[in-house]
């Protein structure tokens, strides 16, 4: 369907390719993935015509339809948000009003060959109208909305009236909506909530028929979608056929072989090169030496791959606390707005939270868990009962909204130096190493940070500090797998106790022990691990 031949692209000094090739064949389902800067975003730009190759060649076939989501939606008003996600459907909206027109036209009196002339048009476009998803069109678009949370109470809502996360929602369904025979996803779960997520996953997997091409940074996603990967690295793409297990696997074996066959050609080389060095200034061995040099000069070198950067963090000596880390008393919040009724988030929790402990906090989009996580890391009061933290505890809080709050006119290193005052330029540095900022990179003002760069920072300021209870809303929100991957080892390695609300299904079957559920008002504890708590609610099927 789409074949790029040989591509090279390069921006000012900075190369991103060179003669690179990709294929988008019928119905195939890739995985796009790679370091954050190899050019995955640049190769969408190039099907999409954003952007142009420097050389080689791009391929389309014929009557293409493609659909392209990415995080920049752009500006959005004057709209429903259901009229906005058929807005997408333009030209099908279009050829439904012709065909009305027409319809309008055979209840008027005409020849007999103009008649049948608009018969034949009619017929044609009414053709087209179906092949298109013309007459569920509207329909589809309810039925993508809602699977994406937007209900029905929301489709007549002012586009602008919703936040940047419920935009990005109905961006995506925009473009799930037109049906389109290639769809390019960029970061398709990044502002999704589980329901979402598991929505979009099982829609993606039994309902859309046409290639797919996205990325992704959610492990679980990425399994049970794809089944095939496209790596981008060191100016080239590498195909491998499987999820992303598979993928990583299959790399680390073909690693391996290359690394041994780069040793093997070094240990052969330097032979040669020995030999040259040792008989080049004898006459009697001349021919030798340049029958060695012509051979060296054919040698095709082996390159290894430059290593993907990700974050390499362990902590430092964790103090101890008491042995109840949180207790919990009848705790209650009632949220009270002007005009509106009440609302009651948790009412009546009682329990303690032990040393050690890796628990997760679930529920439904807007049930409640981040209010219950600022509760514990008193960033809000309880409006009933209490919260109250034990003997020792010392408390890290990480949100989203940390990254708004930084000083944008600071450098990477004053705000990680501003967090840990006591330790000397050597420690910061090395703890701004070990979440990418490393050379110059840690004299960059926050505000020349993209979305990730920060919430690195802010994890480098958090988790650089002798804490005991941690307490993360969302912290792998903006990391790409690897980094997420090192993440979750240090997490598990954390010898304090761990609160945390995640998306990501791989990162909790991973790592916690504990599951709190918050379902309208009520928490119900489960007492075993991710899996025992699907188990345990039927969510099994669901998350698989």
């Amino acid at each position: 369907m789409i074949h790029l031949t040989n591509i090279s692209k390069q921006y000012g000094s900075q190369i991103l390719f060179k003669k690179a090739s990709l294929q988008i064949l019928k119905g195939t389902r890739t995985g796009l993935v790679g370091a954050n800067g190899t050019g995955k975003t640049t190769l969408f730009h190039l099907i999409t015509g954003e952007d142009e190759a420097d050389g080689g060649d791009i391929s389309f076939a014929k009557k293409i339809k493609i659909g392209y989501f990415s995080q920049n939606v752009g500006e959005m008003s004057g709209r429903s948000a259901l009229a906005e996600v058929m807005a997408g459907s333009a030209d099908v909206t279009a050829l439904g009003a012709a065909m009305k027109e027409m319809e309008a036209s055979m209840a008027e009196p005409m020849a007999d060959d103009a008649m049948a002339a608009l018969l034949d048009r009619y017929g044609e476009a009414a053709e087209a109208f179906e092949n298109r998803g013309g007459y569920d069109l509207e329909n589809r678009a309810q039925t993508v909305l809602t699977g994406l949370g937007i209900g029905p109470g929301d489709y007549g809502r002012p586009v602008e009236s919703f936040s940047g996360g419920w935009k990005m929602r109905i961006a995506l369904a925009k473009i799930l909506t037109i049906n389109p025979n290639v769809l390019l996803l960029d970061e398709p779960t990044n502002h999704l909530d589980m329901e979402s997520i598991i929505w979009l996953e099982n829609w993606l997997v039994n309902d859309f028929k046409g290639a797919l091409l996205m990325t992704c940074h959610d492990h679980d996603f990425m399994n049970r979608v794809v089944s095939r990967v496209i790596e981008v690295a060191n100016y080239t793409t590498t195909a491998y056929g499987g999820n992303y297990d598979f993928y990583i696997r299959e790399r680390e074996i073909r690693m391996a072989q290359l690394l041994a066959s780069y040793r093997r050609q070094q240990e052969m080389l330097a032979k040669e090169e020995n030999f040259i060095a040792r008989f080049k200034a004898r006459v009697s061995h001349a021919a030798q030496v340049q029958s060695r040099i012509k051979k060296l000069e054919k040698i095709e070198r082996i390159e290894l791959p430059e290593s993907q950067q990700v974050i390499k963090f362990k902590f430092g000596l964790i103090p101890r606390s008491g042995e109840d880390v949180v207790l919990m008393d009848r705790l209650g919040k009632t949220w009270e707005s002007a005009g509106e009724n009440p609302k009651t988030i948790l009412r009546n929790v009682s329990g303690v939270i032990p040393r050690q402990a890796k628990v997760a906090v679930v529920g439904v989009n807007g049930a409640g868990k981040s209010t219950f996580l600022k509760m514990l890391a008193g960033k809000t009061e309880p409006t009933e009962g209490t919260a109250r933290i034990g003997a020792s505890v010392k408390t890290g809080y990480f949100s989203q909204h940390a990254m708004d709050i930084l000083d944008e006119n600071k450098t990477v290193f004053e705000t990680v130096q501003e967090a840990l005052p006591l330790e000397n330029i050597g420690v910061i540095r090395n703890l701004c190493a070990a979440f990418l900022f490393s050379g110059d990179d840690v004299d960059k003002k926050i505000k020349q940070l993209s979305g990730g760069e920060k919430s690195r920072v802010v994890l480098a300021t958090l988790l650089g500090r002798p804490l005991n209870f941690l307490i993360l809303d969302e912290p792998t929100n903006h990391l790409d797998i690897q980094s997420r991957e090192i993440l979750l080892g240090a997490l598990k390695e954390f010898e304090g106790t761990l609160v945390l609300v995640s998306h990501d299904r791989h990162f909790l079957r991973s790592l916690v022990d504990q599951v709190f559920e918050i379902n309208q008002g009520k928490m119900t504890v489960y007492k075993g691990d991710y899996e025992y708590y699907l188990s345990k609610t039927g969510h099994a099927h669901k998350a698989i």
